[in-house]
């Protein structure tokens, strides 16, 4: 089994910025493909960024140029730098982690463990 607890969400005007951290325990290695996702309210949960088992990171284009993923050497600790950040930002971010995300490592349904989640809230 693996936990999966995501931390350093909050309030920032627009243009500030935010990093997320998500620490993965338990059953997990390095190689593990992990990723961000959000959800704004009454929406569905969108990608943001992964990093694939190879370690090849990914972003949608969104935030491209402004989001930054990243590991820590150990492999078990994911980070999402959040620069520029923007009004629409404004969501609840989700870490994911699993042993392989064949299915794509920006497809919701390619995880199996979640975190609960961390608020991110941009004013304008």
């Amino acid at each position: 089994q693996v936990q999966v607890v995501e931390s350093g969400g909050g309030s920032v005007e627009a243009g500030g910025s935010l990093r997320l951290s998500c620490t993965a325990s338990g059953r997990i290695s390095a190689s593990y493909c992990m990723a961000w996702f959000r959800q704004r309210p009454g929406q569905e949960r969108e990608a943001v960024c992964a990093i694939e088992n190879d370690g090849h990171p990914s972003c949608v284009d969104s935030v491209k140029g402004r989001f930054t993923i990243s590991k820590d050497n150990a492999g078990n600790i994911l980070y999402l730098q959040m620069n520029g950040l923007r009004p629409e930002d404004t969501a609840m971010y989700y870490c994911a982690a699993d042993f392989s995300c064949y299915r794509g490592a920006l497809v919701a349904r390619a995880y199996e463990f979640w975190g609960q989640g961390t608020q991110v809230t941009v004013s304008s």
